[in-house]
């Protein structure tokens, strides 16, 4: 015998208990807040929900929920605009083992008439969420993630090997502002690696044939140019304006500088050099992990770090490191996964293989261990004198 809507509902009330919204509103204020999930559709939520809830639509709930509720037994509470959808959600929840689902009785629609306080999100527009759908569709990404990426700025040193494929993926994941760090100009010699500039920008500025790239690409970013190198002068005020600084820099005394900069701005630096077939990669947290100096205390001599014009390297190379910095650019902006803070990343393209090393932080660091005195010096100098092996892979 056919079962009516009605009944559907009652034998759902059954099994799924409701939760009044005065009770939803005193339990998300307390130290032990459920988890919410609003069922709701796209141009509901875009309405309005409550102050913290994840949204899942009721369609997606089966294939979405494991990214945003990570144990079975924690508490779970429903809501959609009054109350039905969520008791068959909780339903669904029920049968893939969660037990702890709470329903929101008369859902949002209550929560608004009883003056509770909701928040209206920015949304995306229809040709953003087009664009961006394979974002939207990832649980830990989702809308919200997207609108943190536009409203996020990057800072790039360097627009060459490295900075070519983590400015194109940046730019396509929709980083809404993009700053460019580099003085040199596009040469023939470039282009069998640094794929985000053309045969015919042969002589421009290589940030401007960048821009040209990237504004072709994806409209809803802010290209910022910096024509010039970083140095002492500048490299406050540059990483002040940006969220997170992409290394892609070609020499040691650079990269000592960004990372003591780093230090003093507080910026997460992500790092990544190549040499020949080899790429190392890893995410220097200020004071929340190891910072470069701790990895490499001192530069290497001149003869034992050949550039790679020098000693060369694998064009491809440079696609596969500098896409990790894009991917660890990305999960420090949305704060999701586990970034390479305190591990540094090694790839051998010969034999495709991973290694990993565990970096610490140096409780001696001249620069991020307590009490040490951090400040500028002559990097130019100091690495051209020092004669301590360390590291020897640079940027091309």
């Amino acid at each position: 015998m056919a079962r009516s809507y009605q009944d559907v509902l009652a034998s759902a009330r059954e099994r799924i208990p409701e939760i009044q919204v005065s009770d939803l509103a005193e339990w998300l204020d307390s130290d032990h807040a459920p988890l919410v999930i609003d069922v709701r559709e796209q141009d509901e939520w875009d309405e309005g929900h409550i102050p913290g809830a994840r949204h899942v639509s009721r369609g997606f709930l089966e294939s979405r929920i494991a990214g945003v509720a990570h144990e079975l037994d924690a508490p779970i509470v429903i809501n959609c605009a009054g109350g039905a959808r969520s008791l068959l959600a909780g339903i669904s929840l029920a049968e893939m083992g969660f037990s702890n689902v709470k329903s929101l009785a008369g859902g949002f629609s209550r929560w608004k008439q009883d003056g509770h306080d909701y928040t209206v999100p920015s949304a995306l527009t229809p040709e953003q969420r087009t664009r961006y759908s394979r974002h939207v569709r990832i649980p830990e990404v989702a809308e919200a993630g997207q609108l943190k990426l536009l409203d996020s700025k990057v800072l790039l040193i360097g627009a060459g090997g490295l900075g070519s494929p983590a400015a194109y993926y940046l730019a396509a994941a929709g980083v809404g502002t993009l700053g460019l760090v580099d003085d040199d100009v596009v040469d023939v010699s470039n282009l069998q690696r640094q794929i985000i500039h053309t045969t015919d920008r042969v002589g421009e500025l290589k940030a401007e044939s960048a821009k040209q790239t990237i504004v072709g690409l994806n409209p809803d970013v802010t290209v910022n140019v910096h024509p010039f190198r970083v140095d002492q002068s500048n490299v406050l005020d540059l990483m002040n304006e940006y969220d997170v600084v992409v290394d892609g820099a070609d020499n040691f005394p650079t990269r000592y500088l960004l990372s003591d900069a780093s230090l003093m701005t507080r910026t997460p630096l992500v790092h990544a050099s190549i040499l020949r077939f080899e790429g190392h990669a890893s995410v220097f947290t200020p004071y929340d992990g190891p910072c470069y100096r701790c990895l490499f205390p001192e530069p290497p001599p001149p003869d034992m770090a050949p550039s790679g014009g020098e000693a060369g390297v694998l064009g491809v190379l440079c696609g596969v490191m500098g896409s990790i910095q894009a991917n660890e650019a990305i999960k420090v902006l949305l704060e999701m996964g586990d970034t390479l803070s305190g591990r540094l990343l090694i790839y051998d393209a010969l034999s495709m293989g991973f290694n990993e090393l565990k970096v610490r932080r140096d409780p001696d660091c001249p620069a991020c261990s307590d009490g040490a005195k951090l400040e500028f010096r002559d990097y130019e100098a100091w690495c051209a004198g020092v004669r301590d092996h360390s590291e020897g892979l640079v940027e091309a």
